[in-house]
This record gives structure tokens, sequence and C-alpha cells, in this order.
């Protein structure tokens, strides 16, 4: 393809990706306040851990028994709804935008290239899931805590703005830090690093692991144990993964004998030249040829 014809079609697949988002927005804003069978409401699922907390730390309306967020600006709710709707979405529809980006970038891949990324993509996919999932299992601990700590000299109530930012950001941030063994992996797959270093490094990275949980997640044990203790376990599988690779590696070096070799001793290539095979109809070297030009004209 020329380079006008890889921008034509840059402009398709990416208009193919915006239009699944789109979709995909409309049919999150309308499951906001929809139950479809079994599944819940949109707006339910994300006002769970909020509505899991003791009544008497959250805004309660009316004689108590319903649990809503507040609304202090108008349209508040509305951008809320939409905000929501386009995150909810975009997820459920990331195997269509994912696939247009996969379509523009794999003719340019070799086969074995398309099997790695792949691989990555959907290990990728799986590790930002669990770490979602883990975050909004821990919100609602997280938020009992948090509320706690004016004790009787503050009533804590959450606008809806500041709530459902503060849920998506601790979706986002767990499941962008579970992809910390994939990069591990791949690290060590193309060679920067090997587990005998990674393994010296255990100690300090596992540090900075819970220092990183501290800084990213509320001021709340809870959550900073549970993203760091991940982190840890993530990492020492990803150890496990890179010390098998490296052996597997040291195995066949072995067998080819380079370990073995003094600096000044050449590697055991082959050095004979091949022959080039003459064209049918073609004289011997140096002969004329129809046109009555040799090899040197």
């Amino acid at each position: 393809m020329t380079l006008v014809e890889h921008i034509y079609e840059f402009r398709r697949r990416l208009g193919f990706a915006l239009l699944a988002l789109v979709a995909g927005g409309v049919l999150g804003f309308l499951w906001f306040n929809t139950r479809v069978g079994a599944i819940p409401p949109l707006g339910d699922l994300v006002t769970g851990p909020y509505c899991a907390i003791p009544p008497e730390q959250r805004f309660t309306a009316g004689d108590g028994s319903e649990c809503k967020l507040l609304q202090t600006v108008p349209f508040e709710a509305f951008m809320i709804q939409m905000k929501v709707g386009l995150t909810a979405g975009a997820v459920l529809f990331s195997p269509v935008w994912l696939y247009q980006l996969w379509a523009f970038v794999a003719p340019g891949l070799y086969s074995r290239e398309r099997r790695y990324a792949l691989v990555f993509v959907s290990l990728a996919s799986v590790l930002f899931a669990t770490g979602a999932v883990l975050a909004y299992a821990m919100v609602p601990y997280a938020l009992e805590l948090l509320t706690n700590f004016g004790g009787e000299s503050f009533d804590t109530w959450f606008t809806g703005d500041k709530y459902v930012s503060f849920v998506l950001s601790l979706l986002i941030i767990f499941g962008v830090s579970f992809e910390l063994p994939l990069l591990v992996v791949m690290l060590n797959r193309v060679g920067v690093v090997r587990y005998a270093q990674l393994a010296k490094w255990r100690r300090g990275l596992i540090l900075v692991f819970f220092v990183f949980a501290a800084f990213v997640t509320p001021a709340d044990p809870f959550s900073m144990i549970a993203l760091a203790g991940a982190l840890t376990l993530l990492f020492e599988i990803a150890l496990q993964i890179a010390r098998l690779n490296d052996r597997k590696k040291d195995r066949r070096r072995a067998a080819e004998g380079w370990d073995g070799l003094a600096d000044d001793e050449a590697a055991p290539f082959e050095y004979t030249p091949s022959s080039v095979e003459e064209p049918d109809g073609a004289g011997p070297r140096g002969s004329p040829r129809r046109d009555g030009t040799d090899d040197v004209t």
C-alpha cells in the first residue's frame, strides 16, 4: 500500500472504532437506569460500594431506606450517567475497536509477531479486568474507613461527580497496575532483564510496590495492602516464568556450544559459500548473451 492508501485505511479503521465507542456509549447510557434480565442497572452497580457502607455514614433521603448520591449542580446527574455509560460502553465494545486497531497493524507483522501480539492483548485484557474487579471489591472498605476520619465533627456526604470519579480512578489504577507481570515477562523474553537480576532486586522491588500503592490509592490500609500484595504475588509469578525462560535459553546455548568458546575463537558458522544456479537458457559465465552483452557489460 502507498502512504495515501495507508492514511485512507487508518481513517476507515478509526471511523469504525469511533462508531463502536459511540454505540457502546448509547447502550451504556440506556443501561444506567434499566435492568437487563438478571443484570442490575448500571447505576446500581456504580453506587453499590457506596450503599454498602453503614447508613449513618452516608446521605439518606426521606425515611433513610434509599441510598442516593447528592447532585449539587444542574445536569450533574446527566453528565455522570453519560460518563459512566461511555466507560461501560468502551469496555463492552472493546473487542470491536480493538479489532479495528489489530486489522490496521496486523498486515505489517510476521505470523510469529501476530501470535505474540494476540497473546499479549488477551493477557493484558484479563489482567486489567482482574485488577478492576479487585478494586471494586475494595471500594466499600475504603469508603467506610475514610468516612470515619472525621469522627463526630463531620458528616460525609458524597456528591455524585466526586464519588464516580473516585471509583473510576481506583478501577483504572488497579487495572493498569496489574499489567506489571506482563511487562516483566516481555522484558525477559526480549533479553532486557534476566531472572538473576530480578531475583537480586526482589526485596527492593517489593518495597517499591508498597510505596507505589501508598501513593496511588486512597489513605486507607485496605486498598494499599490489597494493591501491594497483588503486585507482589503477580511479580513473583512473572519471576518464576522468567526463571523457566532463562533455563530454556541456557540449555539451548549450551547445546549450540557457543558459551564455551574463547574470546579469540571464531563462532562455528558455516563459511562455505553457496553456489548460484544459472537460469535456464543461460550460457557459461562470461559468454555473450543473445543481446550481444557479457557479464561485464
